[in-house]
């Protein structure tokens, strides 16, 4: 057993044992599932791929989007990629305090804006952002601001904003954060290295959302393959008719490639950011989410909508998460722009190897 499978082993056994689809519905109510994060948290897992030195747990960033896979099959309802390699990443690599305790990051629409500006000795930061992950249970909220040219981070502790509770599709929190003229210390803002900007946590982002993607299909495909050999019809298994077989072989085949594309990512990024590997993965794992949740649900007929059925939790996730970080659709077009300005005689070298800038 290599280290990657062994730390799929630990979250696992986690998540098997504290996250049953009950537990997943009741953080839909209450916006949080604090036995789940603390179990996560003192095992060290939102921090993988953060230095040690740093106040992380170590590990690369292939070993963080494998923890958060494996997440993805439970539907877990805590801001694991938002603590760890996106805002754990932010804070970190700026020579800031890790904050102790679960963070998120302040994305938002692109419409939305934020303005940082210096106050004697401090900070003076005003704006308003949507969508943010979990804002209310976070330690920290986490925003890049462009001051004068350079990338600022920013940590805002959460009760210096307004936050209004709004949550997604899937029931997840993503919240509207007002900064209305919050005054922060010198040691809450701090320059980012020249590496750490908007489109390099934007690309982050995105292969976070693909990781949990792969990791909830291939929970859909076991499940659901499942119940075509339990739920009998006309006196055997629904799984033996050719009509859902049909569509089992369907739901496999965009698992596995959904599946793939991320592993590929993931193994090209521990290197260099692989834009291409990224983008690919996104866009394969968002065309497969609405694919496979429509296949699964017409195997599962009318009771995988029904409350205390666990499918929904998961298309659902699917759903919500294809849209995040950039929908399939913005990040075709982003690979399209890219493909069209290198020529033709670069098209079969970018499709067949990638890792090429995009």
């Amino acid at each position: 057993m290599n280290d990657r499978s062994m730390l799929v082993d630990v979250v696992t056994r986690i998540l098997a044992d504290l996250c049953p689809p009950e537990v997943v519905r009741e953080a839909e109510v209450t916006g949080w599932a604090p036995r789940v994060w603390d179990a996560l948290a003192e095992a060290g897992l939102p921090w993988v791929s953060i230095p040690e030195e740093a106040g992380g747990s170590g590990g690369t960033l292939g070993d963080a989007y494998t923890i958060l896979r494996a997440a993805g099959g439970f539907a877990a309802p805590v801001p694991l990629a938002e603590t760890g390699v996106l805002g754990g990443w932010l804070v970190s690599r700026a020579g800031m305090p890790l904050p102790e305790g679960p963070v998120t990051v302040a994305v938002g629409r692109p419409e939305d804006a934020v303005a940082l500006v210096r106050d004697g000795g401090g900070w003076n930061l005003t704006g308003v952002v949507h969508r943010v992950p979990w804002a209310r249970a976070a330690k920290r909220i986490v925003v890049l601001v462009p001051v004068e040219g350079v990338t600022m981070v920013v940590a805002v502790p959460p009760g210096r904003a307004e936050i209004d509770h709004v949550v997604n599709l899937a029931g997840e929190p993503r919240e509207t954060v007002r900064f209305d003229g919050v005054r922060l210390a010198a040691e809450d803002v701090a320059e980012a290295p020249n590496d750490v900007n908007a489109d390099a946590l934007r690309l982050r982002g995105a292969l976070a959302r693909a990781s949990l993607m792969a990791g909830a299909l291939q929970r859909v495909l076991a499940d659901t393959v499942a119940y075509a050999g339990e739920r009998h019809q006309f006196g055997r298994p629904i799984g033996r008719f050719q009509a859902v077989q049909t569509s089992l072989v369907r739901i496999a085949e965009q698992a596995e490639c959904a599946g793939l594309a991320t592993e590929v990512a993931i193994e090209a990024c521990e290197s260099s950011w692989a834009v291409f590997e990224v983008a690919t993965a996104k866009i394969i794992t968002g065309e497969a989410a609405g694919l496979v949740a429509a296949l699964s649900h017409q195997v599962h007929g009318a009771i995988g909508m029904t409350k205390e059925h666990h499918l929904h939790t998961l298309t659902r996730r699917l759903w919500s998460w294809r849209d995040e970080f950039g929908s399939e659709q913005a990040w075709s077009r982003r690979l399209g722009r890219h493909v069209a300005a290198e020529g033709a005689e670069r098209l079969w070298p970018l499709v067949a190897t990638g890792l090429v800038e995009a």
